[in-house]
């Protein structure tokens, strides 16, 4: 099914601010976002209009997209329902090979690389500047961060955090809930559920 080029943005913090920039750049159509908070970072910095709480979601005909950049919020935002029609946002100077294949609700910023036949699951964040080589698997809700790198045929579990400027080495699989520290070095595996900082040698 084609895309809707209206889309409604759920969540009005930072990273939100990121999206909406995207979604413009991309020719999307912004009608305003969801956010519990009357006073929100997106609100301030920008014309959109508050549409509602988080909870109308449900009831929303436009296209939704997560602009929660917490994990841990994502994750119990996404278990309420009503994303079956999610928007996914790619800014138009990233590059993602035509082999690559993107799911619903994906975020990805300027100048992220996805490469060759990687694979990218729903609701991800591939942050500005992020690199997904050929072959990565990166599950639901991962949030790759900016400027980290994952180097061929890698492997990211569901809600897991490669934090900014990490490099995880060809092969290597990290697991689901999992958070790889800024500026980390991945040499082995890393478990489900670990937080790894510095040079993990699995």
């Amino acid at each position: 099914m084609e895309q809707s080029t209206h889309i409604i943005l759920v969540g009005a913090g930072g990273h939100a601010l990121v999206v909406a920039s995207a979604a413009k750049a991309a020719g999307l159509k912004v009608d305003g976002f969801l956010d519990d908070s009357t006073t929100t970072t997106l609100g301030r910095l920008t014309s959109l209009r508050r549409l509602g709480s988080m909870s109308e979601l449900a009831t929303t005909v436009l296209a939704p997209i997560l602009c929660v950049g917490d994990l841990g919020a994502r994750r119990r935002l996404l278990a309420t329902g009503g994303w079956g029609r999610a928007a996914t946002v790619i800014h138009p100077r990233a590059f993602v090979d035509p082999t690559a294949q993107i799911g619903a609700g994906v975020f990805i910023g300027p100048q992220a690389i996805v490469q060759s036949h990687a694979k990218v699951g729903d609701h991800a964040i591939i942050n500005s500047g992020a690199i997904v080589e050929h072959e990565c698997v990166v599950g639901a809700n991962v949030h790759i961060a900016p400027g980290a790198v994952l180097a061929g045929n890698v492997s990211v579990g569901p809600h897991t955090l490669v934090g900014l400027g990490a490099r995880v080495l060809p092969g290597r699989s990290i697991g689901a809930e999992a958070v790889v520290g800024a500026g980390s070095v991945v040499l082995g595996d890393v478990p489900d559920g670990r937080t790894v900082v510095g040079v993990v040698k699995g």
